[in-house]
């Protein structure tokens, strides 16, 4: 499986405005009205040709009566924001394995579910996934089963709102990541930018999901996406709806979707202080819980933040000390850019805590 199997881009980024239309409109008849036909063989080539994926239950099973787990569903969801299937596969195994039900892991402890996480990036998801948890398990351990009621529950947007009910109860919801827009933007040569056409690419995919299956056709999309209509070198000829893309008669489906340059992303700089004793342990504090990397251990850091850098020199130290600076370091965010300056302070003996900076 493919490096093209493109991070759940909230693409959707959460993807606004209408997951309730969980709805009536794509449950009436078979859906699809965009292009007569889509379904039927998107679902035929997902029958032979789905993704084996630890949290799935696959098409043959379902017709044999299998049934999704609503909390498999949900927690595959949330690890894929921002995230690719082959990054999840591995958290999503550990975290079953320590709690197998919403129950479990509202019994966790917040730092174990953390130390759990670690690795997996944008922290704020595991938050909301133990605040998550702590509700439903309030609600007696089931969830919602549709769209408008999932998206009552911490961390959960329109479009995993629409994911998991589809995906877990076979709700007609419109499933529209960032896969599932490239495809769409193939289908029909859309040349608006991709940014304003969400909402055009959304009344598509509402008019194709069918009736029957609105589970199987939301994963076959994605799927299609990520193995087939990659964002490099699409596999046209491999594609079962090849004779539905108006991309292909163009010649150029890699010029859909229309994207606008991106914009520098702002850089922040501050200064970082690795303070390690001499039997080995590292200095380390706890960040704030609101904000950027919220509740996560770091070595200590200036006070920089999204909109404003921190002081970049060793007067930031967190304890007055000689320190050697040792480099610098650089990371990308979504939205910006960090620089830190390294420094080493030497420590001798112990830090009286009381003097440690904020």
């Amino acid at each position: 499986m493919a490096p093209h199997d493109q991070t759940r881009k909230a693409a959707s980024r959460e993807s606004g405005k209408a997951a309730s239309a969980d709805s009536s409109k794509a449950a009436s008849g078979d859906g699809d009205r965009a292009a007569p036909g889509i379904a039927p063989r998107l679902l035929a080539w997902y029958d032979a040709h789905h993704r084996d994926l630890p949290w799935r239950v696959p098409p043959k099973a379902l017709a044999g009566g299998a049934r999704p787990d609503p909390y498999r569903v949900w927690l595959s969801e949330v690890m894929l924001q921002q995230t690719t299937v082959e990054a999840v596969k591995a958290y999503f195994r550990v975290f079953l394995e320590k709690w197998p039900d919403v129950g479990a892991l509202a019994a966790a402890p917040a730092e174990d579910l953390m130390k759990a996480w670690a690795g997996l990036g944008y922290y704020s998801r595991a938050r909301n996934l133990k605040a998550c948890a702590d509700l439903v398990a309030r609600l007696g351990g089931r969830f919602p089963d549709t769209a408008a009621g999932l998206r009552e529950l911490p961390g959960i947007g329109a479009y995993t709102a629409a994911a998991i009910a589809a995906i877990a109860f076979d709700r007609p919801a419109v499933v529209v990541d960032g896969n599932v827009e490239r495809v769409v933007s193939r289908l029909f040569s859309i040349a608006t930018p991709l940014n304003e056409a969400k909402g055009e690419i959304r009344a598509l995919v509402e008019k194709m999901v069918p009736g029957k299956r609105p589970g199987d056709f939301a994963q076959a999309m994605m799927d299609l996406g990520a193995t087939i209509c990659t964002p490099r070198r699409p596999r046209c000829m491999l594609c079962p709806l090849r004779e539905d893309c108006s991309a292909i008669l163009s010649g150029d489906p890699e010029r859909f979707p229309v994207r606008l340059p991106k914009a520098d992303k702002p850089l922040r700089r501050g200064a970082a202080f690795v303070a390690v004793r001499g039997d080995g342990a590292i200095l380390l504090r706890k960040r704030a819980e609101k904000g950027l990397l919220g509740g996560m251990t770091e070595v200590p850091t200036t006070a920089w933040t999204a909109r404003i850098d921190g002081a970049s020199t060793e007067a930031g130290a967190p304890f007055a000390a000689a320190c050697l600076r040792a480099g610098r370091s650089a990371h990308c965010f979504p939205h910006i850019a960090i620089e830190h300056d390294v420094y080493h302070p030497p420590i001798n003996g112990h830090i009286p805590l009381v003097s440690l900076r904020s």
